[in-house]
């Protein structure tokens, strides 16, 4: 099979178009997807660079969709996938979903119903998955609660904003411009804050009453770090879900008491899918929220997989206001 494979870490230059890559072993508790479409998410990157230590040559790529091949002994694990049903999928660990076909394991694999196009059911993978885990798990959102959203005309800020609504918050998000701005509030945001023309924090203090907001959803990392923990509440939730412009500097304990008894968390998806059921919980949910037009996914023209470095470029470079693709 095409597959992209990374021979060592690096910058986009160890992205390579490999042809006649073996075709992936099926072991039980797997199925083979033949893939449709596929995701491109910021922990590509992370594997590229070596931040994420992982075995080389690698095939990158945490979601995507497609199509049943062939499906692996059984183990005891109760699906009701079966050869040629419609999926999508995510990856925990391992080579992904960055080539023609991907192994995955039937505990994260999910039958897209009839009306969720391939599409959308990669950018409910990961980027929705995540989105559902930090608003139900590592901060629970609550009705009336106001929370921060940074860089909420990203894929993953487009997400988190919309079921921050849909738990009845009060959003608040953060972009670079009126365009993105425009975006941010099309997805729910109450408030917009420009942060090229306006301080984050003075607007969040000033938007409630001084008192900040009860979470900070922070994907962009290093730049915003401190800024988000200034919005917070006392006793406030600093949830830091992504390393955009790099790895925040570390955090003395002391500062999260002085700056009123915060608590700080940074999650990983693949500890909110522990069963088949608590994904297929998630799942569901995310996907019924689509049906129902609660949620909106957006997301780019896919690009051929053989330009992978210029979709992981555009993404470094935050040229993407949605899910970027990749077809094989």
């Amino acid at each position: 099979m095409n597959a992209i494979r990374y021979h060592g870490p690096g910058g986009l230059e160890v992205i390579h178009y490999d042809a006649d890559v073996p075709l992936p072993s099926l072991k039980p508790g797997f199925v083979l997807v033949k893939n449709i479409i596929i995701g491109v998410n910021f922990i590509d990157t992370y594997h590229r660079t070596g931040a994420y230590k992982v075995e080389y040559p690698y095939i990158p790529g945490r979601d995507g969709a497609g199509i049943i091949e062939a499906i692996g002994d059984d183990t005891g694990i109760i699906h009701d996938l079966k050869v040629g049903d419609r999926v999508s999928y995510f990856v925990s660990s391992g080579n992904g979903s960055y080539a023609e076909h991907t192994l995955v394991e039937i505990k994260t694999t999910f039958k897209l119903p009839e009306s969720i196009s391939f599409e959308q059911g990669v950018t409910g993978m990961v980027q929705g998955l995540t989105a559902h885990s930090l608003v139900t798990a590592s901060y629970p959102v609550k009705q009336n609660d106001t929370i921060l959203v940074q860089a909420a005309a990203g894929g993953l800020g487009q997400l988190i904003a919309q079921m921050g609504k849909i738990k009845g918050a009060r959003v608040i998000g953060t972009t670079s411009n009126e365009e993105k701005a425009s975006i941010a509030k099309a997805c729910g945001c109450d408030e917009v804050i420009i942060y090229t023309k306006q301080n984050v924090v003075e607007e969040v203090r000033r938007l409630t009453g001084g008192k900040g907001v009860q979470a900070v959803y922070d994907g962009v990392g290093k730049d915003t770090f401190l800024q988000s923990l200034d919005c917070l509440a006392i006793r406030g939730f600093m949830v830091t879900c992504g390393n955009a412009s790099g790895k925040p500097d570390p955090v003395d304990p002391q500062t999260l008491v002085a700056k009123g008894s915060l608590t700080l968390t940074r999650p990983s998806l693949v500890h909110f899918l522990l069963t088949r059921d608590e994904f297929l919980w998630r799942a569901i949910e995310v996907f019924s929220w689509v049906e129902q037009q609660k949620l909106r996914f957006q997301y780019n023209q896919p690009l051929p997989l053989k330009d992978a470095a210029v979709a992981q470029q555009m993404m470094e470079e935050r040229k993407s206001t949605g899910k970027i693709l990749l077809v094989p």
